[in-house]
């Protein structure tokens, strides 16, 4: 016992070890308290572990796959979208285009396409088998290796999918610690994301893709750096053929494009002249030079048309009418973990007497582009801080109205915050197990003050590290 109290991260990392593989391996989604014990036994562990001064970041990174390879033979307990994934792969590998046969179809037809198509659409669902693929095309790319490594194995195909999380995970620790040490920021705070339960659970425990596409981002960030904004740009669209996500972080590179430096003349002028010059200066200073929306404009350009290149293969008349509608149910009938959006419906209910989504599912969106134009405009965004710092909140404004907040969508405003001041996503990822009290019912239904609970957590740490920042500013 004395050597486990002169070792503390031996001991919390046997402890987290222990915690995992129960939650891996003998845990059902129904199971809210023993789910939320675990959760936050792993979340304490993992503070005092990220604490301790005496770890290395090779330490620190081993004992992070370490806790990721725990998971590498459990069937996902808190999520059942990978059966869709497998099943896509597998119709790829069959020569169908996922984007235009519904699974429903197939079933009801009793037409097997694939090897256990049957047993793929029971644990997927009717709701997930009734509509079209809605993953973009890298995202097809990884289901398709499962399919080609495992074909016929439902179990073999779930440890080919976790690899390809895992390693993404590892390109994030190796390219999010480049990113650290060039902002001159501590690399250990990589581990606020990599050791963090929530991202272990949440991604490589429910193979959610999120990892791929962060990879791709942080990777990009990383070149746009050193100046390598073409490669950037090709890496950008990367993410976004992984999940769309990154599509609204578009608007926010403006000023990072367009830096304008003009220099005062400092020669003797009278009171007047000198005003004259001042304002003129100030009106060239917001006034792009041509270059600079040049740059931009290929910027975009390259963004753009290397993620419609990912698609072409996939390319069919009917493409973008089914893939849109997929998307688009995701802002007019589903509902899940909302915040903003919940009180909106409630206003409607009392005003109205009916759910309001249909309309509320077309405005919300609306107010988080002006909000992405606002903070492209008129906030700084011209040093990489600057820049990861306005990603991180434009994202966020955008999960604060949505209609729907998954988990594990948390991902990228966690690894976000790693290169900034605010930690509020690391405490989201804490209180948003509350979310799963829903599936503890048989009949399946939110309980909306535990949904409150959650969100007014998050809003007072994100408030008082607003205020937090925003007086030492002032103090220095």
């Amino acid at each position: 016992m004395s050597f486990f109290i002169k070792n503390k991260n031996v001991l919390l990392t046997l402890i987290s070890t222990i915690l995992y593989f129960l939650f891996a391996y003998f845990l059902e989604r129904t199971e809210f308290y023993k789910l939320t014990f675990l959760w936050v036994f792993l979340f304490g562990c993992f503070y005092f572990l990220i604490k301790q001064n005496n770890l290395s970041f090779t330490s620190l990174a081993a004992i992070s796959i370490l806790f990721r390879l725990i998971f590498l033979f459990s069937i996902p307990n808190l999520s059942q979208d990978f059966y869709r994934f497998i099943w896509d792969g597998r119709m790829i590998l069959k020569g169908f285009n996922p984007y235009l046969f519904v699974p429903e179809v197939f079933i009801q037809q009793e037409f097997y396409p694939i090897s256990q198509a049957s047993e793929l659409y029971q644990g997927m669902g009717e709701l997930n088998g009734s509509h079209f693929s809605n993953y973009p095309p890298l995202n097809q790319l990884c289901f398709l290796i499962a399919a080609l490594f495992s074909s016929k194995s439902i179990f073999g195909s779930v440890i080919v999918l976790r690899l390809l999380i895992i390693f993404a995970d590892i390109g994030i620790l190796y390219f999010g610690k480049k990113l650290l040490e060039t902002l001159n920021l501590p690399i250990k705070n990589i581990f606020w994301y990599a050791l963090n339960p929530f991202v272990i659970i949440e991604l490589t425990g429910n193979l959610h893709f999120e990892p791929v596409m962060i990879f791709f981002l942080i990777w990009a960030l990383y070149k746009l750096q050193q100046q390598k904004w073409v490669l950037a740009a090709i890496l950008i669209a990367c993410s976004i053929s992984v999940k769309l996500i990154p599509l609204l972080f578009l608007p926010l590179f403006y000023q990072w494009f367009v830096k304008t430096n003009i220099s005062t003349n400092k020669m003797k002028q009278s009171a007047s002249e000198k005003d004259i010059i001042w304002k003129f200066t100030q009106l060239k200073k917001r006034i792009p030079r041509l270059s600079e929306l040049s740059k931009l404009f290929l910027f975009y350009s390259i963004v753009l048309s290397t993620t419609l290149l990912f698609f072409l293969p996939f390319y069919a008349s009917e493409l973008i009418a089914n893939y849109t509608n997929s998307v688009s149910l995701w802002f007019k009938d589903f509902e899940f973990n909302a915040s903003f959006y919940y009180l909106f419906r409630e206003i409607g209910y009392l005003f109205r007497g009916y759910n309001e989504i249909a309309i509320l599912g077309k405005i919300l969106p609306i107010l988080t582009i002006l909000f992405l134009i606002v903070i492209s405009l008129f906030r700084k965004n011209k040093t990489m801080i600057q820049l990861i710092t306005a990603l991180l909140f434009g994202l966020c404004f955008y999960y604060f109205t949505a209609t729907t907040i998954h988990p594990w969508y948390l991902a990228t405003p966690i690894i976000l915050s790693v290169f900034t001041k605010y930690k509020f996503p690391i405490v989201w990822s804490l209180v948003v197990i509350l979310s799963y009290q829903g599936y503890s019912n048989p009949t399946w239904k939110e309980n909306l003050w535990i949904v409150a609970i959650e969100y007014s957590i998050v809003f007072s740490f994100l408030i008082y590290e607003i205020k937090n920042i925003n007086v030492k500013k002032l103090t220095i």
